[in-house]
């Protein structure tokens, strides 16, 4: 009996949901078309601004109309941010609010830290940064491969603190021998450098028409220049 009343309980719960959803206007074609826009440009708004992570687009097209198209919607949003302290922006696959750089320096000396930036990637030391740019870029790759690379040992307790601080995930069993683990970025990485794919990444199309995007070219010494030796300062960046 208690099991039967707690089903009916949920249905309840889900007619109330599916009720509601009905009785959402997305489309609202009763608005002039200005007026429209004006409306799906505010929902979208109030939707990012109340999510605490990115908010993609089949999220957003919950509630805007089915012939509004979203890419435009925040175009324009960001045509009327300019001049504003924040910014709409892509990232991890959907869109938030960031403030703009040029307010770090007021939001560090009113927070102690650039709130919505790169808090944990800005205590990274600099043969972190190098090695989990290494990784960013041939993805999936392996411990002994970065030591190949870099030609010193990357340590387990380097890599531990880059999991550690959520950057760096376990990707699949390497297929060499052994079976080693690979290790791959994850989405906080994406949202902790402002990208929004792994595209984003400096020149990763210089690179990859280059055909530089090789494990086999990596582990040769025929890679892209900016990489060099992890060990060489492990000094804390600012930016």
């Amino acid at each position: 009996m208690a099991e039967a009343a707690r089903k009916r309980r949920g249905q309840g719960r889900s007619d109330d949901h599916r009720s509601g959803d009905r009785l959402f206007d997305r489309e609202l074609d009763h608005l002039p078309p200005e007026v429209r826009w004006r409306e799906w440009m505010n929902r979208v708004q109030a939707t990012i601004f109340a999510a605490s992570e990115p908010v993609t687009r089949s999220v957003l097209a919950r509630v805007v109309g089915a012939s509004c198209n979203i890419d435009l919607l925040i175009d324009d949003i960001r045509e009327e941010l300019r001049g504003r302290p924040y910014d709409l922006v892509a990232v991890a696959g959907g869109f938030r609010h960031l403030t703009r750089p040029a307010y770090a320096d007021a939001i560090r000396s009113a927070f102690g830290t650039a709130v919505g930036g790169s808090e944990r990637a800005g205590h990274l030391t600099q043969s972190e940064v190098l090695v989990l740019m290494c990784i960013a870029y041939f993805q999936p790759i392996t411990r002994g491969e970065l030591s190949s690379f870099f030609g010193k040992e990357i340590s387990r307790d380097l890599i531990g603190h880059l999991r550690g601080a959520g950057l760096l995930a376990s990707g699949p069993l390497s297929p060499t021998a052994g079976a080693p683990y690979t290790y791959v970025t994850t989405k906080e990485f994406l949202l902790e450098f402002g990208l929004d794919t792994l595209r984003d990444l400096p020149n990763f199309e210089a690179v990859e028409d280059a055909g530089l995007l090789s494990k086999d070219k990596l582990l040769a010494g025929d890679i892209m220049p900016g990489f060099s030796d992890p060990g060489e300062s492990d000094a804390a960046i600012d930016e």
